[in-house]
């Protein structure tokens, strides 16, 4: 049964028996074919859902989602777009092929976009109820979507009140067609023209007045009017009635519909009130009354409120308007009810698979014994989906207590708290969970319901361990973790033991053991393969390319990504995380290479991924790689920027933090000549040029000799510190570190002890001052770098600073005598103090 239910929500509600043509209103709409956006936008009951969908018949492909409270959930939402686009755009259902879920972020809509971007028809996406829609991640990725349209692709938002989305920018550019609740009220001719079609009553000019001027034009009371006085004997009492009362007008024509209903009807509209969609079967569940077909039927022929969901008249919904006053009405009248018909409701939608819905009334139940049952049985599937936020949203539902006695909602509360940086907390879950789990008697019955979850629960708790000595730096209990979970794992298990083997290659990594480390992540990455973890699988690629990188083989790192990357691309949104992750680390590569305008082509494909991933590695990455950009172009104070936003975002996790950030601000610092700064951070971090390092402090410790060289320190001290790090490297197989190790060393080498500080030039600058000893004029080095004049003179001032000079022809000098560029003889080739 879950499957009809998504397919309800692509469903164009269809018309409803009694229906004023509004030619002034579809006119308006037919703009939309000109526009990014279209919004009708007005309270509930003024018939915006109607609009739309009489729109929809008048025009081409239309893909139609009802958007409820659930779809707050970034993957629930984006698996349902791609669905409703799917049915109209072939290019978009090819991307959908073999998923179940995915991430939200912007790299996601990407995908989409591309797909949308393949057919050059016009197509148009309706968000109806896009109000119900308040997590952050899910309304920001809709602003990148509507931000970046294919100009064939149109969006229509119904909502009751204004999106939190850059209205204006697009009003002023003339892109947003709007309907607003002056738009939507009936005329006096229209409400003449319903009145007289929903009752068959011949109402006077006078009488019509009188309805239209205590409704203004407002359609919901205009439809309670008219069901009033189609079951009213006396009409011109009714209207009189109501033209002078000043009660709130629903609260006054709901006591006027529901008065003139049968005792059945009032009865089956109370009871089945708690049902967001209702079928016969389920109607059936909740009343006990067993008429729900006969009654569904019934209701719809006399267009009492209710929105069939299908074309074959067998899901339905009421009209939220009537819906809200109907619950308010129960819950006034008959409290004690309403936790009885939602357990009902509950037991139904367990028995036909309805789990998300099935949650949702044993919670509005406060039947939470029930509800941590059902989350216990949803939780495996949950986390495959990665439908991180409903999984979350359940469980801060449940109380403290609920949680405390089931060690599987225990584990996965530490789970969820993982991201806040506390892992004493997350460590005491666990604890929890495992005492919990030893409490129950050698071959005694289990207390908990066999679930995935429980089965798999002590493997998961050793991965979590892993997971926490890996982010203190515990390499032991990395591994003895991971060993444990290998051990409870069974043969297949596939999952657990593909993330066992890659903590156990994250602990060689930490090592410096790169190659242990290699061999060791392809066997995991291999393991998720076979788990079906697909998104796991070649978001971890992106891992393995920068373990290769540490090796010293950056075109295999490239080339892993690039493949894993197209096939991230045609799997579409599901895989969109590990796009991301693909393209922050092709930039890495890019960096290294000095191609600075590929990285930024790459970030600039990445970046939407630093707001919409928060668990990702590449959230704070992308911060770090783009701080490495700016520092390449002199720009040193956006550098620093940029780090302390990736220091806003860093949380310890699964990754070994072999480059931190500290010590990359440490790195700008230098190249800025602001070297108190930089020296303070080694004073922090206690480092010393005599410290036996490890490669955890690798990075680290080469940041203090690039230091030490900047200040002319003496050279022993950084020739010793380098030439320890050069053995331990060679060693361990990390060619990628020998060639800056290698580099540092040549630059001792040269160091005049009594050049004065500040001296470290960036790779780009001594490009500059290698063309400023020339004969090209300043334009036209600009041009031979292929950068800005003002970037040239900001290049240019740095060098003035760092070489204590005010002219180019100083600088020429000054940089001749200390070495830095040839004295004009032919083979004359320096060795550079560069920044990397």
């Amino acid at each position: 049964m879950a499957r009809p239910l998504m397919t309800l929500k692509t469903y164009v509600p269809r018309a409803g028996p009694v229906l004023v043509p509004r030619a002034r209103l579809l006119e308006r709409m037919a703009l939309s074919s000109t526009a990014r956006v279209t919004l009708v936008c007005a309270p509930p009951g003024f018939g915006k859902t109607t609009l739309i969908a009489q729109w929809a018949r008048t025009v081409g492909r239309v893909g139609w989602l009802s958007l409820d409270a659930e779809d707050n959930d970034p993957a629930v939402f984006w698996a349902y777009v791609a669905l409703a686009l799917g049915e109209v755009v072939p290019a978009v259902k090819a991307t959908r092929q073999g998923t179940t879920g995915g991430d939200s972020h912007k790299e996601a809509v990407t995908t989409l976009l591309n797909a949308l971007s393949e057919d050059p028809e016009d197509v148009w996406l309706v968000l109806d109820d896009f109000h119900v829609i308040v997590d952050p991640e899910v309304r920001e990725a809709v602003s990148y979507l509507l931000d970046h349209l294919p100009p064939q692709v149109h969006v229509v938002l119904g909502a009751r009140q204004d999106p939190d989305l850059p209205l204006s920018r697009w009003r002023v550019r003339g892109e947003l067609v709007e309907v607003r609740a002056t738009d939507l009220r009936f005329t006096p001719e229209e409400a003449a023209a319903y009145l007289h079609s929903a009752t068959g009553i011949d109402l006077t000019h006078d009488q019509v007045s009188a309805l239209d001027d205590r409704a203004e034009g407002w359609i919901a009371a205009l439809q309670l009017a008219g069901l009033s006085l189609r079951g009213s004997d006396d009409a011109a009492g009714f209207i009189e009635r109501f033209a002078g009362d000043d009660r709130y007008v629903v609260d006054y024509l709901m006591d006027e519909v529901l008065t003139h209903q049968t005792e059945d009807v009032r009865e089956f509209l109370l009871l089945t009130s708690v049902v967001e969609r209702l079928t016969a079967d389920l109607c059936d569940a909740v009343t006990g009354l067993g008429n729900g077909a006969a009654m569904l039927a019934a209701l719809d022929r006399a267009n009492l409120f209710v929105v069939p969901l299908d074309g074959t008249a067998t899901w339905f919904r009421y009209h939220h308007l009537f819906a809200d006053v109907l619950r308010a009405r129960l819950l006034a009248d008959r409290a004690a009810v309403v936790p009885v018909l939602h357990g009902r409701a509950g037991l139904w939608c367990e028995e036909n698979g309805l789990a998300d819905e099935a949650i949702r009334h044993a919670l509005a139940a406060r039947d939470f014994r029930t509800a941590s049952r059902l989350v216990e049985g949803a939780v495996a599937e949950a986390r495959r989906a990665r439908r991180d936020t409903t999984l979350i949203r359940w469980l801060q539902s449940l109380p403290d207590d609920v949680i405390g006695a089931s060690p599987v909602l225990i584990v996965f509360r530490g789970w969820s708290r993982i991201s806040s940086g506390d892992l004493d907390e997350v460590e005491s879950q666990l604890d929890r969970a495992s005492e919990l789990l030893g409490s129950v008697p050698s071959g005694a019955p289990s207390p908990w319901a066999d679930t995935e979850a429980l089965r798999t629960l002590p493997a998961t708790i050793a991965i979590y361990r892993a997971s926490l000595a890996q982010a203190r730096g515990d390499l032991v209990g990395v591994a003895v973790q991971a060993r444990a979970a290998l051990a409870v794992a069974g043969p297949r298990d596939h999952l657990t033991r593909g993330a066992a083997g890659g903590f156990l290659a994250l602990a060689a990594w930490s090592e410096g053991d790169v190659m242990t480390a290699i061999e060791t992540f392809t066997r995991a990455v291999a393991s998720l393969h076979a788990a079906g973890n697909v998104v796991d699988e070649l978001s971890s690629t992106a891992l393995l390319a920068e373990m290769w990188t540490v090796a010293g083989r950056p075109s295999k790192a490239r080339e892993l990504c690039r493949r894993t990357l197209v096939a991230a691309e045609t799997l579409g949104i599901p895989a969109a995380r590990a796009g991301a992750d693909l393209h922050v680390q092709l930039a890495e590569l890019d960096l290294d290479a000095g191609d600075r305008a590929a990285a930024e082509a790459h970030l600039a494909a990445a970046s939407p991924l630093a707001a919409y991933e928060p668990a990702s590695e590449s959230r704070y990455r992308w911060f770090v790689a783009a701080a490495r950009v700016a520092a390449d172009e002199g720009d040193h104070p956006r550098a620093v920027a940029l780090l302390d936003e990736a220091d806003e975002h860093y949380r310890p996790g699964f990754y070994p933090n072999v480059r931190p950030i500290a010590a990359v601000r440490a790195r700008v610092w230098i190249a800025a000549g602001d070297l108190d700064k930089a020296s303070d951070w080694v004073v922090d971090r206690g480092l010393a040029p005599g410290d036996e390092p490890t490669y955890l402090t690798e990075y680290e410790h080469l940041t203090l000799a690039r230091l030490l060289i900047a200040q002319h320190a003496p050279g022993s001290d950084v020739t010793g510190l380098l030439t320890r790090l050069s053995t331990a490297a060679e060693v361990s197989g990390r060619k990628g570190s020998l060639t800056e190790i290698r580099t540092l060393l040549a630059a001792t080498a040269t160091t005049r002890e009594q050049a004065p500080p500040g001296m470290a030039l960036t790779t780009r600058e001594l490009e500059v001052l290698r063309l400023l000893d020339s004969e090209l004029t300043a334009p036209q080095i600009a041009q031979r770098l292929f950068v800005s004049h003002n970037t040239l003179r900001t290049h240019t001032k740095h060098i003035f600073t760092k070489l204590a000079v005010t002219t180019r022809r100083a600088a020429v000098a000054r940089a001749r005598e200390r070495g830095l560029i040839g004295d004009g003889t032919p083979g004359s080739h320096p060795v550079h103090h560069i920044e990397g």
